[in-house]
């Protein structure tokens, strides 16, 4: 099978600066490699519109572009653009698409033409060299704006902590840019709140040139009263051919502000969804090394489907479409560095 087709560009093409994301097909056809020049190297890379429906990279970028028109970029810039065919009708990813955020090198989706074109993108960037990398998203439910790394080590930690104190440590899903970028060089995920937040593209710009103008990592630990981290413990998906919504009837019931309970320690006993009969078992969590342990987080009574222990929820949705395609959310736990690292992450870092 051959790898799906990208393109690479050395300057940015013809209208980039001004397109929306419904029409950045109209000057980039395919997914692509741009490399802008800067005053220092290795290049920092920045990786947009993974999601056609999350435009806050591409709007953060252009803006940061035409702040510099006139003078040189502190440092090389690679950009790497997702899923434009996508982005035409303000969609995750077509029916005929997998994930663009979970094909990357590690995925358990290997083998498409898309898989196959993320690992030729992976190799490029390798043989370029980098010197840290951003992947920018937004996301459907209400979340504060956090960063995602993958590796415990300082120099991600200092990197996810120059965009703000939230930070969430996963493993789960694979085949995700930053897992994929951080074998090359440190690496997050950020998450900058709903489309279109002026907040957020803002905020994503800001993080951007902040990247740029480092001259490198602290070698020290970061200070813990900086960051506070949250480890991914479990994904919460809905059993396939199930019917979700808001309004009943429905074979998931969802609260209709079930979102507002994102980043907030729940008590034990809490609802998250009502079923349409007791005993249907409507979500199962799934570890961060890919078992079924809803028995250890979830629990029936009658109808509801309840939280067993104290747990805090993130990315919880109300986008049906992103929790047919994607999952409901997921459950984290507060991660203390020097007591419960998992043993699994070696800390390369001072």
């Amino acid at each position: 099978m051959q790898a799906a087709p990208f393109d690479e560009y050395t300057g940015l093409p013809d209208g980039f600066l001004d397109v929306s994301p419904e029409q950045l097909h109209r000057c980039l056809p395919r997914p692509s490699v741009i490399r802008l020049d800067g005053r220092r190297r290795p290049a920092l890379a920045v990786v947009l519109m993974l999601h056609g429906n999350e435009p806050v990279g591409l709007q953060a970028v252009q803006r940061l572009l035409r702040r510099y028109t006139e003078r040189p970029l502190p440092r090389a810039l690679t950009l790497v653009i997702g899923n434009v065919r996508a982005a035409a009708v303000s969609q995750r990813h077509l029916d005929d698409q997998p994930d663009f955020n979970r094909v990357w090198p590690g995925t358990e989706q290997a083998g498409s033409p898309e898989a196959l074109m993320f690992a030729r993108i992976i190799d490029t960037l390798r043989a370029d060299g980098l010197f840290a990398a951003i992947d920018l998203h937004n996301n459907t439910g209400r979340n504060p704006h956090y960063a995602c790394v993958n590796v415990l080590d300082d120099t991600f930690l200092h990197l996810a902590a120059l965009f703000g104190r939230t930070v969430v440590y996963f493993t789960r899903p694979r085949g995700v840019a930053s897992m994929a970028l951080a074998a090359l060089a440190p690496s997050v995920t950020v998450e900058c709140g709903h489309p279109g937040e002026e907040a957020g593209i803002r905020h994503a710009e800001e993080f951007i040139d902040s990247a740029m103008h480092l001259s490198g990592f602290p070698t020290r630990a970061p200070d813990p009263r900086s960051i506070q981290i949250f480890h991914t413990v479990a994904q919460l998906r809905v059993r396939p051919g199930l019917h979700v919504s808001v309004d009943e009837p429905a074979d998931v019931l969802l609260e209709p502000n079930m979102d507002y309970l994102n980043f907030q320690i729940l008590p034990a006993g809490t609802r998250l969804v009502r079923q349409a009969r007791p005993g249907l078992q409507a979500l199962t969590a799934i570890s961060s090394e890919g078992r079924d342990v809803t028995g250890d987080y979830l629990e029936e009574a009658g109808r509801d489907l309840r939280l067993r222990r104290p747990m805090m929820p993130s990315m919880l949705t109300l986008d049906t479409r992103v929790i047919a395609q994607d999952c409901l959310g997921y459950l984290m736990e507060p991660l203390d560095l020097t007591r419960d690292a998992p043993p699994a992450v070696q800390r390369t870092g001072a």
